[in-house]
């Protein structure tokens, strides 16, 4: 059990302050592009839907002077946003107020979480999906019962689930 919490403790902040954020915060940090990937062309202003354009007008008078990537990024948001429904939409504005409103040790914690949850293998991620969900559909008496349980673990108790939730499980021994 401590094992699901451990992942859901990971992948909750990560999912809290990254999942559809609205498209006009600028990025946090910029991830380095990848070497194989070629730069992304500019994106012009006019190349946008009117709803995008709407969406993004506050970018509109620097928008030539966003580095390509950085267009690219707010016209996929951009996309994004308008696809989603009105509950969607809410859902994500309630976690972008509580990510501006976290102090920025927290927000630096949740990206460094949140890139090594993107570099484990596709395998290793959605384990982690699953365990989050399970964690999450849990009652919530027991949830908080395993977050009251990790706070009150060591950091070297802590460390030993971690490592325990990464090791291969043991083999079961049946009686004969």
């Amino acid at each position: 059990m401590i094992r699901v919490l451990v992942v859901c403790a990971c992948l909750f902040g990560a999912a809290a302050g990254f999942a559809q954020t609205p498209v006009s915060t600028p990025p946090a940090t910029a991830a380095p592009p990848a070497a194989a990937a070629p730069a992304p062309a500019p994106k012009a202003w006019s190349s946008l839907s009117p709803q995008q354009q709407q969406l993004l007008q506050s970018h509109q008078g620097e928008w030539n002077s966003l580095p390509p990537d950085r267009q690219q990024s707010l016209a996929k948001g951009s996309e994004r946003w308008l696809s989603m429904t009105p509950q969607q939409r809410a859902s994500a504005q309630q976690r972008f107020s509580q990510w501006r409103a976290m102090p920025p040790e927290q927000r630096q914690l949740l990206r460094q979480r949140w890139q090594q949850y993107k570099s484990l293998p596709p395998e290793r991620q959605q384990q982690v999906r699953e365990s989050f969900n399970r964690f999450r559909q849990m009652p919530p008496e027991r949830r908080n019962q395993l977050r009251q349980q990790w706070r009150q673990m060591t950091p070297e108790q802590r460390h030993h689930a971690v490592q325990q939730m990464h090791a291969p499980p043991a083999p079961r021994h049946v009686p004969r």
